[in-house]
Formats: structure tokens, sequence, C-alpha cells
């Protein structure tokens, strides 16, 4: 039965299910404000990654709360976290898990699968550029398909499962750099940087006194899935999807709108993964300003997360100190919001 033939009026209903996601997602920022001070758009980030159902790359030297904002996160949703510190000896297993032999009641031996740190709904993969690409490649499959297959079996990723991995990009000896098809699997890149005075001082004399911030769980895992459907079903305009489009069109140096910045330090630019990590994370941002349609700024908002990972910059660019979101601005004012 339809929601008008029960009497239930669709409009009614979408202003109620915004202002309910507006509210609980205002309550979850507070919680984490409990314990991460500062970092606003870093925790607005993470929130947009946690309602699409994506994963987040977290770059910044250590020290800065990047776990500690992702085990804030998983205890104010109830959310089961593991975490993972991956080193060079690490290996898939390590990650996966494995089959291992074991013996019944009956003393029967069977093969028995037994589940990793991958097996959780919120995982922290901390340095991960400092495991080999073999345990790298370890987790695309968990972050894209959500699952994990060993000795021939399939095993299911329980929803939702949301990836953060952290990387420091100031020590890159002994590193191993994560290649282009597993960057494009991180809906968002987020560059964590230093906290101001005013948010060190308050770091310092809450986390120096008597009692530490206890942060309370706001959602639910089920409200949680029920507002990622919602996300889903936020509108948006043909002339807001094909500015996403031409967004990301305008990254690639060889099409027409890649603006000269473009042409001379880029090799590649964003798949179309770019486009749907644009405007998925736009709807969140349009929810979460209690709007249940995307506009212009909700896009541009983004625009620089979504897409810095995805640019494949040349030897020029770092000759000459041009960064990605250096890039990404000349993008943004190279293509108009609406074409005629």
């Amino acid at each position: 039965m339809t929601e008008a033939r029960s009497g239930v009026d669709p409009v009614e209903k979408a202003r109620s299910d915004v202002a309910a996601f507006a509210h609980q997602a205002e309550g979850l920022r507070t919680e984490i404000g409990k314990v991460i001070v500062g970092h606003d758009e870093i925790v607005e980030g993470v929130l947009i990654a946690l309602f699409v159902g994506g994963h987040v790359l977290l770059e910044g030297v250590p020290g800065l709360g990047k776990t500690l904002l992702v085990k804030t996160l998983a205890r104010c949703v109830g959310l089961e976290f593991s975490r993972i510190q991956f080193t060079p000896d690490l290996m898939p297993a390590d990650i996966l898990g494995t089959r291992l032999v074991v013996e019944d009641d009956g003393r029967r031996r069977r093969f028995e699968f037994q589940k990793g740190p991958v097996f959780a709904h919120v995982l922290l993969a901390d340095e991960i550029n400092r495991a080999t690409p073999k345990t790298q490649s370890a987790l695309l499959e968990a972050m894209q398909e959500r699952s994990v297959t060993a000795g021939g079996e399939t095993h299911i990723l329980e929803e939702p499962f949301l990836v953060l991995a952290t990387q420091n990009p100031l020590e890159m000896e002994g590193t191993y750099p994560l290649p282009e098809a597993q960057l494009d699997r991180f809906l968002l890149k987020l560059l964590v940087k230093p906290q101001d005075r005013d948010d060190l001082l308050t770091i310092l004399r809450r986390t120096t006194g008597e009692s530490l911030p206890d942060p309370e769980p706001v959602l639910t895992r089920d409200e949680l899935l029920s507002h990622a459907r919602l996300v889903r079903r936020v509108a948006t305009a043909p002339h807001v999807e094909d500015f996403v489009v031409r967004l990301v069109l305008a990254t690639q140096p060889g099409h027409a709108l890649a603006p000269e910045p473009v042409r001379k330090y880029v090799r590649y630019g964003s798949s179309p993964r770019g486009a749907q990590a644009l405007l998925l994370a736009a709807k969140v941002v349009a929810l979460l300003d209690r709007r249940y349609h995307v506009a212009f700024e909700d896009v541009e908002k983004v625009a620089r997360a979504a897409l810095r990972h995805r640019l494949l910059l040349g030897f020029e660019a770092d000759t000459d100190g041009v960064t990605a979101d250096t890039l990404l601005e000349a993008v943004l004012e190279a293509v108009p919001r609406a074409v005629e």
C-alpha cells in the first residue's frame, strides 16, 4: 500500500524524516564534541561517510585525535568497533581471518573459519600505508563487496560496514603508498590539521582533570540504516546532476572542460566513483541543512574531500608545489553551475 493510499501525506512524511535525521545528526555531533575538540570539518566528513555507508581516508600527523574520533563515533552509534595497526609484517589472514582445524565433542575434526578484525561495523585501519601491498589488497574485497572469501566460501559483512583508514603524510620511509584502485574505494579523503590555540587549551583542560568526557549513544543500528535509505531518496534536479558530471569531467586533462592547470599537472582525473561520491555526500549535506533536495552549494562543499584522492598528479605538480586541492579550486572556478 502506498503512502498516499494509507492516508499519509508524502510531503509531510519527507519533512518528518528530514527533521528526525537532522536532529539525531546534531545530537551525534554534540556527543562527539564532548571528546573531540575542533576538527568540525573532519567530524562532518566522517558523519557524511557514516550515513552514506562509505569509507574515509584520514591523513594527518600522529597525535591529532584520529583514532579517538573513530572510537568515539562507534560508541555514539552503538556499533561494534575494531582496530588494526598496520605494520610491514601484517598478513592478509591477520585482517580477514583464517580456517582452523577444530575438534568437536565426538573428537571429529573439521575446518572452521575464525573471523578476523574486519568483521566489525566500524574498522579503524591505522597507518594503512605501512603494510605491504599484499596486505593492503586484502581490504579491497571487504571495502567494495562487503564480503570476505576464504577457503572457497564467501562471508558477508554485516551492515553498516565503515572503514576509516589513517596515514601519516610526513613519515614516508618504509611505507607503501596506496594504489589508485584502492584510493578510489574511499568515499572521502579528509586532511586532519593541528588544532588552534583555543582548541588545544580546551583539550588540555578536558584531559588532565579528574574525570574524562563520557559520550552517550545517540543512534541505534536500525536508525542508522534507516537514515542511510533516506539519503538515497533525497531529490536531485537534472541541472545539479549535470553540474556533478561536468565537475568530474573537468578533472580529466584530455577533456574540453578541463582548465589549464589540470591539463598541465594532472595525469589522470576522477573516475565515475568520484561523481557518485560527490552526489551522495551532497545529499547528506542537504539533509544536515534540513532540506530534501541537493543544491549547487552542497556539491561544492564536498568537492575537495570527494575528489582530492582521485587525481593522479604528474611530476611537474610536485616540483611546482601544486596540490590536488589547488587544482580542484581551479576546477570549481572554471565550471559554471548551470549551462544554457
